[in-house]
């Protein structure tokens, strides 16, 4: 599968903010850069493109890739489709016309997908009827099919085989107008890139907030109008009641307004949907609604990720309200009985056939579940040798329990480091070992410089014989020079550092050796000459002594 999320490795903090947030529990790797930074990546096979990552990440390390710039360019050389969907007008309230007038003036033809949502209502109450499908969950939200498709495909024996409004909007045009130009969609959503792939009949996601942003990068105004209606001059049918569809539960208003006695519950929003879903998967085929609307966006495709939009939910709910007013002063306007919709369902039975607006679906390749004797070794890389250590659950990692967690890791898209437990264990027991390590080198340091207090002395005794090793031999003067010269070095280095590291010990055990060299070299000069008294000899065997118990204490580095 083509990516869709992308992440910039470069601005990710490895917070794992985004592995909260996600409903899909394979679709993040952790991984571990070069220069030591830890940073998530999105695996795109396991991925659902719900956008709540590229929403939630406030390092904006997150973003997706929509096909707004392969439209630009196409636009060059084809006659495009347009399909809008009816979520255009609650992103873009003043704008949206104008949105729709300059790809007019492009030359391209221009749909509405609320007339492929009242299609799809259509097809689900005509499915119902005939009995040619049980209890269903509603698919015109792509992040969810994908989610059933990768994570729970026993459901896809539930979800609904009808073609989402988009794509019964593509149906329609490519079947019944028997036209080819290329499609294009302003869509809300990020997902639908999927979907579009999938089933080959749509070219084009062009996401809102990328088309506006590809307007303002190449300075294209789009004049801003007040909003006075929600007509517009379409190159086709305007659609009805299916403008509501992007609300939450905006497929239950459209099947209840045609059949009150249906059995519909809802759920929306990332947090809430796919938990749900997977209690749907577990509980009984008694215990299902006859219709399971769910969307992934909290407040419907309106606030989906490729909106951009900066609208709050009571103006997208109004602008809704406005929508179907304006769609039930039609229904109410002419027609059978006097209901317009009733008309447009007819032309429906008459001109379309069910099995036209169909999907299929593909599982995707589930992922091994591991057992607890394979989670144990996992679970000791983690440091979580205890119970309790097990169930700590703290979420930092962004999974909702450790269990998850170490089943991550044992599927390697996730590392022990990136437990907070187990990093704390880590600092904790390096901390201790420094600890140590830090006492053990005060301890030297006190020892060498007791040491260097007692070579001072024996310094002293030998400076008062220098003159008389001086007087007797140039060979013996010049090397007791250069060992008081030593000595001085050992006993101002040991005195300037008073707290040693091991660079610190290092650099003293090589100027200590070098005076050993110098001792015994004095040592055989003075013995060789018979020049020394024996007092010159005492304060040397001495002074030797000092060293070397110097370099013991050393030793214990």
């Amino acid at each position: 599968m083509n990516e869709v999320i992308i992440v910039k490795p470069d601005k990710c903090q490895g917070c794992n903010a985004c592995i909260r947030a996600c409903p899909a529990p394979e679709a993040n790797v952790v991984k571990v850069l070069e220069d030591g930074r830890m940073v998530v990546n999105v695996n795109p096979d396991k991925c659902i493109a719900c956008g709540e990552c590229v929403r939630t990440c406030v390092h904006d390390a997150r973003d997706y890739i929509d096909d707004t710039e392969a439209c630009m360019q196409r636009l060059e050389t084809d006659k495009i489709i347009i399909l809008a969907t009816p979520s255009i007008k609650s992103a873009l309230p003043r704008q949206w016309k104008g949105v729709l007038d300059w790809f007019k003036k492009k030359g391209c033809l221009v749909y509405d997908v609320s007339f492929g949502a009242d299609i799809c209502t259509w097809a689900h109450l005509r499915a119902i009827e005939s009995k040619q499908v049980g209890n269903v969950i509603s698919q015109p939200c792509a992040a969810i099919v994908r989610y059933i498709e990768t994570y729970q495909p026993k459901l896809l024996q539930n979800i609904s085989p009808i073609h989402s409004p988009i794509l019964c909007s593509a149906t329609y045009i490519r079947k019944y107008q028997r036209r080819t130009n290329p499609i294009a969609v302003l869509s809300p959503c990020i997902a639908k890139k999927m979907e579009f792939t999938d089933t080959g009949l749509v070219d084009y996601n062009v996401t809102i907030k990328k088309l506006m942003e590809y307007f303002d990068k190449n300075e294209i105004r789009i004049p801003a109008a007040p909003v006075t209606d929600f007509d517009y001059d379409f190159d086709d049918t305007q659609g009805q009641l299916g403008g509501i569809y992007p609300r939450p539960g905006g497929l239950k208003d459209c099947l209840l307004a045609h059949d009150p006695d249906l059995n519909i519950v809802t759920a929306e929003g990332v947090q809430s949907v796919y938990g749900q879903l997977d209690t749907y998967a577990a509980i009984g085929d008694n215990k299902h609604p006859q219709v399971f609307d769910v969307l992934s966006c909290e407040f419907g495709c309106n606030s989906g990720p490729g909106t951009g939009t900066k609208q709050n939910n009571f103006d997208m709910l109004a602008v809704m309200k406005q929508v179907r007013d304006n769609a039930e002063s039609k229904r109410k306007g002419g027609g059978l009985f006097g209901r317009g919709e009733d008309r447009l369902f007819k032309q429906f039975d008459d001109e379309l056939q069910l099995q036209d607006f169909i999907r299929h679906y593909k599982p995707g390749v589930m992922s091994v579940i591991p057992n607890d004797n394979q989670l144990e070794e996992v679970y000791i890389r983690m440091g979580k040798d205890t119970p309790e250590k097990r169930k700590h659950d703290c979420h930092a990692c962004g999974y909702k329990s450790c269990r998850d967690m170490a089943i991550a890791i044992y599927r390697g898209i996730n590392i022990p480091e990136n437990c907070i437990v187990h990093e704390h264990d880590v600092l904790q027991t390096s901390s201790t070992e420094l600890s140590v390590d830090n006492t053990r080198l005060a301890e030297i340091t006190s020892d060498c410089i007791d040491i260097s207090e007692k070579l001072k002395s024996n310094v002293s005794e030998i400076n008062e014989n220098m003159e008389v090793i001086k007087g007797s031999n140039s060979k013996t003067s010049t090397r007791a020079t250069e060992v008081n010269d030593l000595l001085q070095s050992v006993i101002e280095f040991c005195n300037a550092n008073s707290t040693m590291d091991e660079e610190s010990v290092t650099q003293l055990v090589e100027i200590l050796a070098t005076t050993q060299k110098a001792f015994k070299s004095l040592d055989k000069n003075v013995t060789r000459t018979n020049e020394s008294s024996e007092a010159i000899n005492e304060s040397i065997v001495r002074i030797g002594g000092l060293v070397d118990e110097i370099k013991t204490v050393l030793a214990r580095t």
